[in-house]
């Protein structure tokens, strides 16, 4: 029996590795192809333990796992050129999955790196195409979407020629070359310094209106007071010369002398005026005689003044605030 146990061990042993060179297990992010002697034998894509011939060193069977994720790649700074000549950078990626294995194998032997380069250069070429019918705005607008479509399209007859399927293109940066992003800044500081200078036109011409108006208004202000002032003036002028003439008629003696007391405080108080006159002046006539008239050279009484002359006598000094009354 002891003899027996080595020969019991080796037969369990090579039992084990027939069983282990057997069986493969796919999980749900893989896919498997199974390959006899290079030649696709099947291909399994749902999760599970399968089994192949033994002996897989010996090229019998072979087993390839692909991944069932979905990838992606990315495709950073391609420089192309819109339809006004200009260049612009633009980076974008791709989504895709690994549809079907047996193509994919036989396209490119299973490479996911291989594949990816292939469809990179389609990418590339795809971009170029819609970014070369349209401008750079379009990237930047609602058409933004519509291009990722039309570059997904282009690029799903490439890829299911490769086994792949496309999931989605999305267009990450769309940017200005240096030169281009210069030029554009120059103008669109000349634009916006224009803007200013028209805003500021604008100021000026609205601010002259104004000006115009409130200086319009304000002659208009200052002849209708200039108006009103020369009316109540006017009519000041004549209450007081109604006054005047009603105190005339009541007492002219006194109004006379009232007249000549004020000519005096006019001429004489506070003015620092000296004075040269005649003794018998006709202004210093009330210092001489309180009836305002001068003696007679005999010592006669004197006559009293003429009603024309006394008017007359201190009609002067009543428009004057100087020496005479």
């Amino acid at each position: 029996m002891s003899n027996r146990l080595p020969l019991i061990a080796v037969f369990a042993a090579v039992i084990l590795f027939l069983v282990y060179s057997s069986v493969f297990v796919v999980n749900e992010r893989q896919q498997a192809i199974v390959l006899r002697f290079g030649e696709i034998v099947k291909v399994e894509t749902e999760p599970g333990i399968y089994f192949k011939a033994p002996f897989g060193f010996f090229e019998a069977d072979n087993v390839q796992i692909i991944d069932d994720r979905i990838l992606r790649f990315d495709l950073d700074d391609i420089r192309v050129q819109v339809s006004g000549g200009k260049f612009y950078e633009v980076d974008a990626f791709v989504a895709y999955r690994i549809s079907d294995a047996r193509t994919f194998r036989q396209a490119v032997s299973g490479s996911v790196s291989l594949a990816e380069q292939r469809l990179r250069t389609r990418l590339d070429a795809a971009l170029r195409r819609v970014y070369g019918v349209r401008g750079f705005e379009s990237a930047l607008s609602e058409e933004r979407a519509a291009m990722m479509r039309e570059v997904a399209d282009q690029l799903r007859p490439d890829a299911t020629s490769l086994g792949l399927k496309i999931e989605d293109v999305r267009i990450r940066r769309t940017d200005l070359t240096q030169e281009v992003s210069q030029q554009t800044f120059d103008r669109m500081k000349a634009e916006r310094l224009a803007e200013a200078e028209r805003l500021r036109a604008r100021g000026r011409e609205a601010a002259q209106r104004i000006r115009a108006r409130a200086d319009r208004e304000v002659v208009e202000i200052v002849a209708e007071a200039r108006k009103e002032s020369e009316i109540l003036r006017g009519e000041g002028e004549a209450q007081r010369n109604g006054i005047f003439a009603e105190a005339f008629q009541r007492d002219p003696g006194f109004f006379e002398f009232y007249r000549s007391m004020i000519a005096y405080s006019n001429a004489l108080i506070g003015t620092g005026t000296t004075m040269v006159l005649s003794p018998d002046s006709e202004f210093f006539r009330f210092f001489r005689n309180p009836s305002g008239t001068a003696a007679p050279a005999n010592g006669a009484a004197p006559a009293a003044p003429a009603a024309g002359a006394s008017t007359g006598a201190v009609a002067a000094p009543t428009e004057t605030t100087g020496a005479n009354p």
